[in-house]
């Protein structure tokens, strides 16, 4: 066979104690780590927007299906902050420091924290819907962009956005019920 596959494990065991400084990075990463660093960062901004959002309306929410409503709330908030999290440690992974400054958090974040006037469900619930779309968008942006030259930080993505599609799944039918 012409195009065998061969690894000079001896050059790589070199390069691995030579470099050991620099963690998980490897000559073989591809991708722009100072850009692939910005974006993470944004995306940690969003989800805790999301979390800070689906909090205040669950304990907001008021009315007969209050409480299914208000524990979907509590369930995504919490999925949205582990989200957050995940990211944030990829950044850490990285070689740098995730973002969570407060002051900050609003105008980086890919949606936008929006509360419904007099409690009404149905308007939190399309408002929810609406930040998981532009989420799942903006995910789906970035997962082309980052292709294979950060197979790990994609991965991570599409875990993400697969969680965001069942969450707006779940609004979208208790919108629908």
């Amino acid at each position: 066979m012409a195009n065998q596959f061969a690894i000079d494990v001896t050059r790589i065991r070199e390069q691995a104690r030579k470099h050991m400084t620099e963690g998980p990075v490897t000559k073989t990463y591809d991708a722009d780590r100072s850009r692939i660093i910005e974006v993470l960062n944004d995306v940690v901004a969003t989800e805790v927007v999301c979390f800070l959002r689906y909090s205040q309306n669950a304990i907001a929410a008021t009315g007969i299906d209050r409480a299914q409503v208000a524990a979907e709330f509590r369930e995504h908030a919490g999925e949205e902050m582990q989200h957050a999290l995940r990211a944030a440690e990829r950044i850490s992974q990285l070689g740098d420091q995730p973002d969570f400054d407060p002051g900050s958090l609003v105008a980086r974040s890919h949606t936008e924290y929006v509360t419904a006037e007099e409690r009404d469900l149905q308007k939190m619930l399309r408002e929810n819907l609406v930040a998981e779309r532009i989420v799942i968008t903006t995910y789906q942006e970035i997962i082309r962009w980052i292709g294979d030259g950060d197979p790990t930080t994609r991965r991570l993505m599409e875990s993400i956005l697969e969680e965001e599609e069942e969450h707006a799944d779940d609004l979208n039918d208790l919108l629908a019920g």
